[in-house]
C-alpha cells in the first residue's frame, strides 16, 4: 500500500506545486509584457484599459476581471477547480509585485529584451499550470463553455473573444503592438513545448487547447 500510496502523493504536490509556480509566473510575465511597453496579450490590453480608466492597479483589475468570468461559467455549467480559483487571485497578486519590483525598461533595445523574456516565461508559466490539471483558467472555461452551448468551433469561439477583448481594452487606452502580434505568433508552439517538459508523470501531457492563458492565447 505504501509503494502506491507514495507516487501518488509525490504527484499531488509536483502539480501542487506546478499550479502555483505557474500562476505566480504567469502573473510575472503578464508584468514583463507592461514594463516592456511594447503591446500586452489580449486580455491583458483589457486590464491595462481598465486600470489606466479606473485607477485601480492593473493586477487588481485582473482579479476583478476574473472573477466576473467566473460569475459568468454558471449559466454555462462549468465546473471550478482548485487551478480555476487559485488563477483569480494568484496571477493578479504576482503582477502588482512583479510591477513593484522591477524597474522601468529605458530604450528600444532593453524593452524588446524585456518583452521577449515576458513571451517565454509566459510559454513556461502556461506549460506549468495546464499541465498540474486542476482546472481550466477562468477565460479558458468561458471559452469551452460558449464552444459547448453554442456548437460553435474552439477556434471560432476564441477568436471572438479575443477580438472583442482586444478591441474593448484598446479603445480604453490598453496597449497594442508588436508584442501583441508576437504573444499570439509564438506562444502556442512555446505552451507545447513546455506543456510536454512540465508533464507529471503518469498524466501525460494536456492539449494545449484544454486550457489556457493564456494561454491567454491559450490563456488563463
Amino acid at each position: 500500500m505504501s509503494e502506491t500510496l507514495a507516487p501518488r502523493g509525490a504527484h499531488l504536490t509536483r502539480r501542487l506545486v506546478q499550479l502555483y509556480a505557474g500562476l505566480a509566473l504567469y502573473g510575472a510575465s503578464s508584468a514583463l509584457l507592461v514594463v516592456a511597453g511594447l503591446g500586452l496579450e489580449p486580455w491583458g490590453v483589457l486590464h491595462q484599459g481598465l486600470a489606466e480608466r479606473t485607477g485601480i492597479s492593473i493586477g487588481v483589475v485582473s482579479i476583478i476581471i476574473g472573477a466576473i468570468v467566473l460569475v459568468l461559467w454558471v449559466p454555462l455549467r462549468q465546473r471550478p477547480g482548485l487551478g480555476t480559483v487559485s488563477n483569480v487571485f494568484a496571477v493578479g497578486i504576482a503582477m502588482d509585485g512583479t510591477l513593484a519590483l522591477v524597474p522601468e525598461a529605458h530604450g528600444l533595445v532593453a524593452r524588446a529584451g524585456v518583452m521577449v523574456a515576458g513571451i517565454v516565461l509566459n510559454g513556461v508559466a502556461t506549460g506549468l499550470y495546464i499541465s498540474a490539471r486542476f482546472g481550466p483558467g477562468p477565460r479558458d472555461g468561458l471559452m469551452t463553455g460558449l464552444h459547448r452551448r453554442t456548437g460553435r468551433s474552439i477556434r471560432l469561439v476564441r477568436t471572438a473573444i479575443e477580438i472583442a477583448v482586444v478591441v474593448t481594452g484598446f479603445l480604453l487606452g490598453g496597449s497594442l503592438g508588436v508584442g501583441t502580434v508576437l504573444y499570439a505568433l509564438a506562444i502556442g508552439p512555446l505552451a507545447q513545448v513546455f506543456l510536454r517538459l512540465f508533464a507529471v508523470p503518469g498524466e501525460g501531457a494536456p492539449s494545449a487547447g484544454t486550457s489556457a492563458p493564456r494561454r491567454s492565447i491559450l490563456r488563463r
